[in-house]
């Protein structure tokens, strides 16, 4: 089994044939397409940074509300603090269902 090459050089009658607008619009679709490229890298790089801060945020949130939560149901519930802590809680939902 042979294998044909060729190499194309620049006296070539069919590269000379070819016009410099063609050859402009030729390179313009490679800089097009390395820029397209460029982007999506730059938006796939920000939906995981995005993704990041997001994860970080949701096990943030979640652990002081677990740990709030827990120290609430392990303290004693009949006692002025916690009485405190359900008025307060419900005036400010109230508030906040007013605004």
């Amino acid at each position: 089994m042979a294998v044909a090459t060729s190499t194309i050089y620049a006296d070539d009658p069919v590269t000379r044939s070819v016009s410099p607008t063609s050859k402009d619009a030729a390179g313009r679709a490679s800089e097009l397409a390395a820029a397209q490229a460029a982007t999506e890298t730059g938006d796939d790089m920000l939906q995981s940074i995005s993704r990041m801060v997001y994860s970080g945020s949701y096990a943030l949130a979640y652990g002081l509300v677990y740990a709030a939560v827990f120290i609430a149901q392990s303290l004693p519930q009949e006692n002025s603090v916690m009485r405190g802590f359900r008025d307060g809680g419900s005036a400010a939902m109230d508030e906040l269902g007013a605004a």
